[in-house]
């Protein structure tokens, strides 16, 4: 569960060049600032049928404390299970990625997750990647404080438009971060495209590398309960999407009237998330009234889960050579070094 949708138009032609860049602690915005794009993408969606809303609409103010209250219910098993799994495997994931690198954190939210891994990574160098600013800023100020001899920055960007750091990273070998089975929440054609992207970051240093957690596939039962939860915190976290819409568009959408949906789609291996109207009811959309009937639904949405060899054939096919996978004694995660 987290924002990352959209299509990756991939512009890195040839391996990235490394730009000198200056220690200390900073926060660079590289987002592309086009607010009317990004409104005329949100109308298209709430108009088509079946609708649909971008997964990055979730995360205002209170969306992001509903994602950091979901990640700790007894139902939602990626976010603990991971975090064993890193616990457990430590010693061996860092043997495996070694020590002293550049450290990418890749959607780093609070940082906190990468916080946990700079006692035994020693990195040099870390580079928090996100698209929320304020959020990033505090939490790197933050962490200089907690880890003052680390270089530690910030980019801000969208890179479910295209992953493109060579202006912020620094000569040398690189461990690249994902965490949170984030890679779910693209197609599996983008996630491999967003993959080789990574790939081609590391250039032809043998010592760059990719840690990143995936969630496996098992009983549809768990996966479902995992996104609709008994205390209803994922409903709620998914009808105020309507709310921060209302805020972006003007709109009307009463968020009550939308009841949340989940399930796990088989054949396709993911789980969906869906808000469906309760009742027949009318919203206008920049001047156009949209009628949504009882029962149809906004996709808002999709989280891919793999089997572990799956996932490896992913990364070979984006062009790393050597996998390594960890998972808890259940197999409900995956934890994998690809270099």
């Amino acid at each position: 569960m987290h924002v990352r949708t959209q299509p990756i138009p991939l512009h890195l032609a040839g391996a990235p060049v490394a730009h000198p860049v200056e220690r200390g602690e900073r926060l660079v915005d590289r987002r592309i600032h086009d607010p009317a794009a990004e409104r005329r993408a949100l109308v298209a969606g709430l108009l088509s049928t079946p609708a649909s809303i971008a997964p990055k609409y979730f995360y205002d103010a209170l969306g992001s404390a509903l994602f950091g209250a979901i990640c700790a219910l007894p139902e939602y098993y990626p976010t603990r299970t991971e975090a064993a799994i890193f616990e457990d495997a430590r010693p061996e994931i860092v043997a495996a990625a070694g020590t002293g690198k550049q450290f990418v954190d890749l959607g780093a939210g609070d940082c906190r997750k990468a916080a946990g891994w700079m006692p035994t990574l020693a990195p040099s160098r870390y580079v928090a990647v996100d698209i929320a600013g304020d959020a990033l800023a505090r939490a790197l100020m933050l962490l200089g404080f907690e880890y003052p001899d680390v270089d530690v920055c910030g980019v801000i960007t969208d890179f479910t438009r295209g992953l493109d750091l060579r202006r912020d990273l620094a000569e040398g070998p690189t461990t690249f971060f994902y965490a949170g089975s984030s890679i779910g929440n693209f197609a599996p054609a983008d996630a491999k495209a967003f993959l080789h992207a990574i790939r081609r970051h590391c250039g032809n240093d043998r010592d760059s590398g990719l840690l990143i957690g995936v969630d496996t596939k098992k009983d549809p039962r768990r996966l479902q309960a995992a996104y609709d939860d008994a205390a209803g915190v994922t409903a709620a976290f998914n009808r105020n999407a309507l709310a921060h819409v209302n805020r972006v568009l003007g709109t009307r959408f009463a968020a009550d009237a939308f009841a949340h949906v989940a399930f796990y789609n088989e054949a396709l291996s993911r789980v969906e998330m869906h808000l469906e109207a309760r009742i027949p009811q009318t919203v206008t959309i920049e001047g156009i009234a949209r009628t949504f009937a009882a029962g149809e639904r906004i996709h808002t949405e999709n989280s891919y889960k793999y089997a572990p060899a799956e996932f490896t054939a992913m990364l070979q096919l984006a062009g790393f050579a050597s996998v390594r996978c960890w998972q808890d004694a259940a197999g409900d995660f995956a934890v994998y070094y690809a270099a």
